[in-house]
């Protein structure tokens, strides 16, 4: 998500918020879902642009904490809900909805908290979950074999040095458990040398190690499928993604129910049952942030937005998608 850029009245400013808003086009009376409410700096924009309704999303309780003076202050055009945004359907209890905002990774109070273990640029105890549930990311890399550390890390990271890095952290913690961020980017540092371009060495590993922590892609996916089915005809879905691996599950999903799938052949023909296009692309390529933006806001380099506007067709059936 966003870094610590502020507007005017000192508030956190997300990343191409102009694009967003530009996409969905809120209007009063329509119900937009800010499916990932961080800082709450979407929704407030909504919000502050007609007198819609919004029904904002976060998995993370601290965010939801955060967001209760803002929901004061719009009364009841704001609802925050605990939860991911994959479950939409179920946590609104809604059937249709006019637009659908995902502003995809982490906050900046979630990025900037070192007790929350995101990042290596501040010592931290080494968590990485968005919830207080489940396995944390010291967890994995005390617990998980050689080969599935480096399986993880190449996956989710990209990182082509992952068996190195496994091969450091296995190691590293046969002599002691690996329980700090400071601890395993020093670790990783040893194992992969600093890149041309300045990235960090750990920064590759960290993003692998979060994602597989948090099933960032897999709540990916079904945020997008209930999003297809939630949408009224005419209702706009927008993405906005840090990373590789998130941008081209948007491309690819949003080209496959935009029917732009690739051209069938003799060898693999479309099959005739299938399904409609239930989005149209809105551009053909994915926008990103101008050059004033991201001097502003540096982590805001990588984003990438893409937009597409809900068809009639119905939302494809269960075994379609695959």
């Amino acid at each position: 998500m966003t870094g610590p850029a502020l507007d005017r009245a000192g508030g956190h400013v997300p990343v191409m918020i102009d694009q967003v808003l530009a996409v969905l086009e809120p209007r009063d009376g329509a119900i937009v879902v800010d499916g990932t409410f961080g800082a709450g700096g979407y929704s407030r924009a909504f919000l502050d642009a007609a007198q819609c309704r919004v029904w904002a999303i976060d998995r993370d309780p601290a965010a939801v904490r955060r967001g209760q003076d803002l929901a004061q202050a719009y009364g009841d055009r704001l609802t925050i809900v605990e939860g991911c945004f994959g479950d939409m359907a179920d946590l609104l209890g809604l059937d249709e909805v006019d637009g659908v905002a995902l502003d995809l990774g982490l906050s900046s109070p979630q990025i900037d908290d070192p007790a929350r273990g995101f990042s290596f640029q501040h010592d931290g105890p080494l968590d990485m979950r968005m919830t207080p549930e489940g396995p944390s990311a010291a967890d994995m890399v005390n617990t998980l074999p050689e080969d599935e550390l480096a399986d993880i890390i190449y996956r989710y990271g990209e990182e082509r040095r992952s068996r190195a890095v496994a091969r450091a952290i296995v190691a590293a913690r046969r002599v002691a458990p690996i329980t700090r961020t400071g601890a395993l980017s020093t670790i990783v540092a040893g194992a992969v040398p600093r890149a041309k371009d300045g990235l960090h060495p750990a920064t590759r590993t960290f993003q692998a190690l979060r994602i597989y922590v948090n099933d960032e892609l897999g709540e990916l996916q079904r945020g997008l499928e209930a999003a297809e089915a939630m949408l009224v005809a005419g209702g706009r879905l927008a993405v906005v993604a840090f990373h590789s691996l998130e941008d081209r599950a948007v491309k690819n999903f949003l080209r496959d129910r935009g029917g732009r799938a690739p051209r069938p052949s003799r060898h693999h023909p479309v099959a005739p049952d299938t399904p409609a296009a239930t989005f149209r692309l809105l551009g053909g390529k994915a926008v990103r942030p101008g050059a004033d933006e991201i001097a502003a806001n540096p982590r805001a380099r990588s984003a990438r937005l893409r937009a597409a506007e809900r068809t009639t067709a119905p939302a494809w059936p269960g075994e379609a998608r695959s």
